[in-house]
């Protein structure tokens, strides 16, 4: 009776025993490839320590691959059974446009690109920002409904980008938005108020010749980001007026990162940073001055006094 309990504990341990150099191999190929996704939820929730070389998310990653080939080296008869389900959840996402191979691939590029990249962030607490300064006739003048407004946006959006496939699906929007955007700032010409004054000029009025103020090349801005769908926003700093649009969160910062820096904008934003605001409630916001040759350029001015969102 022991001889035989021995015999099937040593057949049952050779039943799980992985027996070729190709075995490991398999599972090896299959542990990177249930890693990365499970890396990059990770990579997009978890706390970032910033880290010398990134050695948080290297230790992240080795972890968790070594975990999952543990585990499918344990479980190595239905090892099969999860290609499969692996597979066929990839090819459904593929088919029928949710998360499939595509995806996989735009996510582990721009959060290893986001990884090589540092944007610049800054902290920005709404709860202690002034009274915006003029503020309703500012609103009145971001006029978003205006046939004129949307006729000029959806021409941008008709002129700049409309062959770029990146992130199509999840940030069509955005890329709209910048589309506008790439048609103000090229151009924009500055003029002063009358002397004296502060003249507001009104979103169809700066439209005929795209010229004005910083007030007023916000208040155009707004309004045209507003008419095709974006989020828009104004902020106070001492003597200027500024527009950002919202992009997210920060596992949303990174594709945008490298739709700028690699598709969109790739000249004017070479060996540049992004710049763009966090407020207290995680929402990102980018910088869209018409100083900035691309979206999220260097701010004109950081002194933060009041800030005026469109939704």
């Amino acid at each position: 009776m022991i001889q035989f309990g021995k015999l099937n504990y040593q057949q049952l341990r050779d039943k799980f025993k992985i027996n070729s150099p190709w075995d490991k191999v398999i599972i090896f190929i299959l542990s990177v490839l249930f890693t990365i996704p499970i890396f990059l939820i990770g990579h997009q929730n978890l706390i970032d320590f910033n880290w010398p070389f990134q050695l948080d998310r290297i230790l992240l990653f080795t972890l968790i691959i070594i975990a999952i080939f543990l585990i499918l080296k344990a479980i190595r008869r239905i090892t099969l059974i999860s290609i499969i389900v692996y597979i066929l959840f990839l090819i459904g996402g593929t088919v029928f446009g949710g998360y499939g191979f595509n995806s996989v691939f735009e996510d582990y590029r721009s959060m290893m690109y986001a990884m090589s990249e540092n944007p610049n962030p800054q902290d920005l607490i709404i709860s202690k920002l002034l009274p915006f300064p003029n503020k309703y006739k500012i609103l009145n003048a971001i006029e978003y409904k205006n046939p004129k407004v949307r006729s000029f946006s959806l021409m941008a959006t008709n002129k700049h980008f409309r062959d770029v496939k990146e992130y199509k699906n999840e940030y069509f929007t955005l890329i709209q938005c910048f589309a506008v955007f790439k048609e103000i700032n090229s151009q924009w010409n500055y003029v002063s108020d009358p002397k004296g004054s502060d003249y507001i000029a009104t979103a169809t009025e700066s439209l005929e010749y795209l010229s004005g103020d910083c007030d007023d090349h916000s208040i155009l801005m707004a309004a045209c980001i507003r008419s095709i769908g974006g989020t828009p926003r104004l902020i106070h700093t001492k003597g200027h007026i500024y527009p950002e649009i919202y992009i997210g969160k920060k596992s949303d910062l990174e594709a945008i990162n490298y739709l700028i820096k690699k598709v969109l904008f790739p000249k004017e934003s070479k060996d540049k940073t992004l710049h763009y605001h966090i407020d207290e409630r995680g929402d990102i916001w980018l910088n869209l001055d018409y100083t900035a040759k691309f979206p999220g350029g260097p701010f004109m001015s950081e002194e933060i006094l009041g800030a005026l969102t469109l939704q």
